[in-house]
């Protein structure tokens, strides 16, 4: 018999757009009861196209199976309503500025008070405490500031011997996604924790170090010493991008010029010379790293069959990796076969697909369940269960505009 990892565990998520409610998909698909609270004006999210139905498929991928609540947190009475929620949660989850869930009256101090047990989890730019903490922070922002772009620009510029580099942004929300999922274990570790203790506590995670965290390269430049000018292998400039004769772009995991590899891009092209060549002698490869590059891909181009390709480079330790789309990813064979996407209910008669939690478990059911919910539809029964609230004080928070709702007919 299977179990759920986080059953019986109540959540209260305030968290908006990305990075909080990451985190609070990733504890529902690990099976706790998670409840979004969102003001009347809605999450951000939910205005992006596109959609299906009323359903916005980016708030889809990030809220499905969560209950949803919609306060709003100006109300005379909101903090006392949250208040008696937290006596009923076991976490209470937010990514507010600093200081705002203090002067909303519904803090730590003031919710662990009612609930010793509670556990409370906050994502910020830059942290609830120092001289940056009340900076807004996109993440787009912390990319500038922990050195992503500055590190992409360099990286771009020392490959095509540019002194003028230009970044483009990829396109993905690292910082968001990272403090995301480092506030997933800082909560779990919370909630063990309380189990010896019978003690909540309260974890900050901020985007800023979490992106700092996931930079491997980041000891390069904290280094005592000038490690000169040469990064490892796998440094992203380095990694060649080729086409095949299919027509394809593909990636090879290795720099031709780096230390050992050039003996194993001519075993495997078969051209043995390369090594005697005195272009490609010694440093001197990394002067004529992008002749190298070239002779590389005019070996692929020869390659229609992209699984022979990558058997050759595997043979002599050379992973490769094909250019494609998420969405080619997502449609691929192996997605389908790991089941790394989900059908989950449209809410209008059919499905929208959304990428799989990435974990399995041995023994154990998780992964994405239920559907995204419309703001406020479970307004009345999580306040009736959570909140001791009868029909008659439900029927006057609608009518004086704590609660609100936004429910298709």
């Amino acid at each position: 018999m299977t179990t759920v990892p986080l059953e019986g565990i109540t959540v209260l998520d305030f968290s908006r757009v990305l990075s909080g409610p990451i985190a609070g998909r990733n504890l529902h698909d690990l099976g706790a009861d998670v409840i979004k609270v969102e003001p009347p004006e809605g999450d951000l999210t939910r205005y992006a196209q596109p959609k299906v139905g009323s359903i916005s498929l980016y708030y889809a991928q990030q809220n499905t199976g969560k209950r949803n609540i919609s306060l709003n947190l100006r109300h005379p009475e909101a903090a006392e309503v949250v208040g008696r929620l937290a006596e009923r949660v076991d976490v209470v989850l937010e990514n507010y500025r600093p200081g705002v869930m203090d002067r909303l009256g519904i803090g730590w101090d003031v919710l662990s008070a009612r609930n010793p047990r509670l556990v409370m989890a906050s994502i910020s730019g830059y942290g609830q405490t120092g001289a940056w903490a009340d900076r807004r922070a996109y993440a787009v922002v912390i990319h500038a500031e922990m050195g992503l772009i500055e590190a992409g620009a360099r990286w771009r510029a020392d490959a095509a011997g540019d002194e003028h580099p230009v970044q483009l942004q990829d396109g993905m929300s690292h910082a968001d996604v990272y403090a995301g999922l480092h506030c997933t274990s800082a909560i779990i570790a919370a909630l063990f924790q309380r189990e010896r203790t019978g003690r909540g506590q309260w974890v900050e995670v901020d985007m800023a170090e979490a992106l700092l965290h996931a930079n491997d390269f980041t000891h390069w430049d904290l280094a005592p010493t000038d490690p000169g000018d040469y990064r490892p292998t796998l440094a992203p400039p380095y990694t060649p991008i080729v086409e095949t004769g299919a027509g394809v772009s593909v990636v090879i995991a290795g720099d031709p010029a780096g230390p050992g590899l050039l003996e194993r891009y001519a075993a495997a092209m078969g051209q043995p010379g390369l090594l005697d060549d005195p272009r490609f002698a010694g440093t001197n490869r990394r002067t004529h790293r992008a002749e190298l590059i070239d002779l590389v891909e005019t070996w692929t181009r020869g390659f229609t069959d992209l699984d022979e390709l990558e058997a050759i480079l595997a043979t002599h330790g050379l992973p490769m990796g094909v250019v494609r789309s998420s969405g080619a990813a997502a449609n691929s064979a192996w997605a389908q076969a790991r089941g790394a996407i989900v059908e989950v209910d449209d809410r209008v008669g059919g499905t929208i697909r959304i990428p799989e939690a990435p974990w399995r478990f041995s023994d154990a059911t998780t992964g994405a369940h239920g559907s995204p919910a419309y703001r406020g539809e479970h307004n009345r029964g999580v306040l009736r269960d959570l909140a001791d609230a009868d029909d008659d004080t439900l029927d006057r928070w609608e009518v004086e505009g704590l609660l609100s709702s936004r429910i298709p007919i």
